[in-house]
């Protein structure tokens, strides 16, 4: 994100708050550069929310997952009265959207992670669970796509073929695309992109399940508790349409569940999607262990890449931030130990070696 787009954002959040009240930002987000606002009088997200939040694209951002809805704010739209407490949104101008700001904090905010959701958002997730797969796919056929459409030409219960488009972008996309720079720290690291292609053929046969909106990124920061106490779900850049199971095993790779509570969430979004979407959870027992193993793969070429960009990203690297980062990689690293074919895994320091020696290599 370059000062002169910064302030473009600044400055245009500035302009629709009318100048009344202060402008907060940029909030934390790694796709759009965020600010939050008072919504002025007349606007008419202000018959339910206080305030109001302008989210425009960072430039050049790379992606490190499969984006299918090119605008966020369109998806959101065509969501109304279909999703509940998903932010309202409205065009102020062409092709420049507010999002309603939900007022609140994510759930169990400070407390370990992998501690489970309360009952009651637990029930407010299966409802979203359910409503997600009440979507009829047709319905968003307005909604400007960013990649192939999982739809026309494509089998809409070809399970096993989304997850080949899944395993390909990271394959290509991610992986291949970084090999000239980041090759050298894959190398170090036994990492290779020959797990990726082995995940392309399950060992049992994957099952068919029909095609269902899916927001691809349900974790702790994605929720938001409001005042009231009430589960709302924010960033929907990650949607798509696809396997509904690939929900479920996302949520639970990024939510780290203790086991017994894993399998009870998995059990309840069973019973919850299948009542909706009929098969929608066929063969999920089987099926869910293949696509957990793809989310713990696609998490070490994303975790050792975003470290790499953290140390190069500026003039100085960001000696700081390493420690953590590094013990990032590591944890994705022993998560997906078997997967990737590793024999063993490098300790903490020699994972910050690896990436110490490879910057003072690219420096010089």
């Amino acid at each position: 994100m370059t000062d002169e787009t910064a302030s473009a954002a600044h400055r245009q959040a500035v302009e629709l708050s009318n100048g009344d009240g202060e402008v907060f930002g940029p909030l934390k987000g790694y796709h759009h550069e965020t600010y939050a606002f008072s919504l002025p009088e007349g606007n008419p997200l202000g018959r339910r929310f206080q305030r109001g939040k302008l989210r425009a694209p960072r430039p050049g951002v790379f992606w490190y997952d499969r984006r299918c809805f090119a605008s966020e704010d369109r998806l959101l739209t065509a969501l109304k009265g279909r999703v509940s407490r998903i932010p309202d949104t409205v065009e102020v101008a062409e092709n420049i959207f507010l999002q309603g700001f939900i007022e609140g904090a994510p759930p169990n905010a400070g407390a370990l992670p992998g501690r489970p959701l309360t009952a009651r958002h637990e029930q407010q997730l299966l409802q979203l669970f359910r409503e997600l797969v009440a979507v009829k796919t047709s319905e968003l056929d307005g909604v400007p796509r960013s990649c192939e459409p999982d739809g026309p030409g494509v089998d809409s219960e070809d399970s096993l073929g989304f997850l080949h488009r899944l395993i390909s972008f990271t394959e290509n996309r991610v992986y291949r695309d970084g090999l000239d720079v980041y090759g050298e720290i894959f190398e170090r690291l036994g990492v290779r992109g020959s797990a990726l292609e082995a995940l392309k053929a399950p060992r049992r046969p994957f099952t068919e399940r029909p095609y269902a909106l899916v927001h691809g990124d349900l974790h702790r920061r994605n929720f938001i508790v409001d005042t009231t106490g009430d589960l709302w779900t924010i960033d929907w850049e990650l949607a798509m349409i696809g396997d509904p199971l690939y929900e479920l095993a996302t949520h639970l790779h990024l939510m780290r569940y203790a086991r017994r509570d894993a399998q009870r969430i998995g059990a309840m979004w069973a019973q919850s999607v299948e009542g909706v979407l009929p098969g929608s959870s066929r063969g999920w027992e089987r099926d869910l262990p293949h696509l957990l193993a793809f989310k713990r793969t696609q998490s070490v070429f994303t975790d050792v890449m975003r470290t790499a960009r953290m140390l190069s990203d500026g003039t100085d690297p960001h000696w700081r931030g390493l420690p953590a980062a590094a013990w990032k990689v590591r944890r994705a690293l022993v998560a997906a130990q078997r997967p990737l074919g590793l024999r063993g895994v490098p300790n903490l320091p020699q994972v910050m070696t690896v990436y110490t020696e490879w910057w003072r290599a690219q420096a010089g």
